[in-house]
């Protein structure tokens, strides 16, 4: 079978795409690993138009729902390994089949960064984690510490400051950098120590993480947790798109249209170049992706 589009990814932009694509009568398929995407990550949200508060998870279940509403194929928990044209056939091949499609929306979003240090590997799963959304009910009254001093990191000490009993902020730069309303509401927290200067060397324990080695002002310490929420930022899942132009951070370089380098081949959300990673913002692009991604079947 082909397809007349496939969207890759379920984040605001792939969601997004496939309802207005369903409701131009698309031959559709979605391919992601979750739906959701960083949305399902985020805590606390006040900045999406139409609701003056909700969590990511309950924004994440209005997308679920919004798209079971269209009766959309939705294959979920694959992989995307490759991706290439063929004169006016795209290819996608997941960790469990080959799809063909005459039109492709690149919107898988991006991941964490890992640290890259001792024992992070080891421990990922059993203390060492990337999400405190999803994870953080799993550190009750529990000691954690996350590294990073941005939005996601203080996003992630807001939200386990209601389940953790004592929270560690390892933070690389002189200063956090997140927002200052964010700032505010972890500085009154008698739970959260900041550690500015600060570095990661290693995640410590047995089973499960015990400790963190940390430098701070060139001398080493260990700090007693069981929890490492890693928060330093993301890079784009854009590995697998063959020929399609990148920019230096590996995002998929797209015009006003959400047009790539391939024709038929269109990308939106935060895998791209667009400047603003915002939920919003996403969802708009996904809409821009998927009436461009029909104007081009037309036209051909």
């Amino acid at each position: 079978m082909v397809y007349d589009l496939v969207v890759i990814g379920a984040g605001p932009a792939g969601i997004t795409a496939s309802i207005y694509a369903a409701r131009k009568k698309m031959g559709l398929l979605v391919i992601s690993k979750d739906i959701g995407g960083q949305t399902a990550w985020s805590g606390d949200i006040e900045n999406y138009t139409g609701y003056q508060f909700i969590t990511g998870p309950e924004l994440t279940k209005r997308f679920k729902d919004h798209i079971a509403t269209y009766g959309i194929q939705v294959n979920e928990g694959e992989d995307i390994l490759t991706l290439k044209k063929d004169r006016a056939i795209i290819s996608i091949r997941t960790d469990n089949a080959l799809y063909q499609s005459r039109s492709v929306i690149i919107a898988s979003g991006k991941m964490p960064k890992e640290l890259g240090v001792e024992g992070e590997k080891e421990f990922k799963g059993k203390g060492v984690a990337y999400c405190a959304t999803c994870d953080g009910p799993l550190f009750t009254k529990k000691q954690v510490a996350i590294i990073g001093g941005g939005n996601s990191a203080l996003d992630a000490a807001i939200g386990l400051e209601r389940i953790a009993d004592k929270i560690y902020i390892i933070n690389i730069e002189k200063a956090l950098t997140a927002d200052e309303v964010m700032q505010d509401a972890v500085k009154k927290s008698s739970k959260v120590t900041v550690l500015n200067e600060s570095r990661i060397v290693s995640v410590k324990g047995n089973e499960f993480v015990q400790a963190i080695e940390i430098e701070q002002n060139n001398v080493k310490r260990d700090i007693a947790v069981e929890g490492v929420f890693v928060e330093i930022g993301l890079v784009p899942n854009s590995g697998f798109a063959e020929g399609v132009d990148k920019n230096s951070l590996n995002e998929i370089m797209v015009n006003c249209v959400c047009e790539t380098n391939i024709a038929g081949i269109f990308a939106a959300g935060d895998v791209t170049n667009v400047p603003e990673k915002q939920i919003i913002v996403a969802a708009g692009e996904g809409a821009k992706a998927a009436l461009s991604a029909f104007r081009y079947l037309i036209n051909k």
